[in-house]
């Protein structure tokens, strides 16, 4: 793949990422971190690492455009903020101790689980 093919794919990737956020309000690393591994070709370890740095300014603007349309509560954004920002940090430490096939698997049951939910 040329250069500018995969420079292509990767700007399309980020953009179906901050797409998915912005819809969404999230969820960008349901497709940032797949995409990372199967056309990256990242190891599953940087592919989510990599994943909690991309989606930081797709979720920054995102947020702001949420504030600015109204679309934001204050006491839900400082009760959940406590407890993100600490699972966060628990996260980051338990990904430094998982093989990239834990992380793999993990990740896959946590989305499987999610879409159930949704279903539910």
């Amino acid at each position: 793949m040329t250069k500018a093919k995969e420079s292509a794919l990767l700007v399309a990737g980020g953009l179906a990422t901050g797409a998915a956020n912005g819809f969404f309000g999230g969820g960008g690393g349901m497709i940032v971190v797949p995409f990372l591994s199967a056309f990256a070709k990242k190891t599953p370890l940087c592919a989510h690492a990599t994943a909690i740095l991309i989606i930081l300014p797709v979720s920054l603007v995102s947020a702001v455009l949420y504030l600015v349309n109204g679309y934001f509560d204050t006491e839900l954004f400082l009760s959940v903020c406590m407890g993100v920002t600490f699972g966060g940090v628990l996260g980051a430490r338990a990904l430094n101790l998982m093989s990239g096939g834990a992380a793999t698997l993990l990740f896959a049951a946590v989305m499987f689980s999610a879409g159930l939910r949704m279903l539910v």
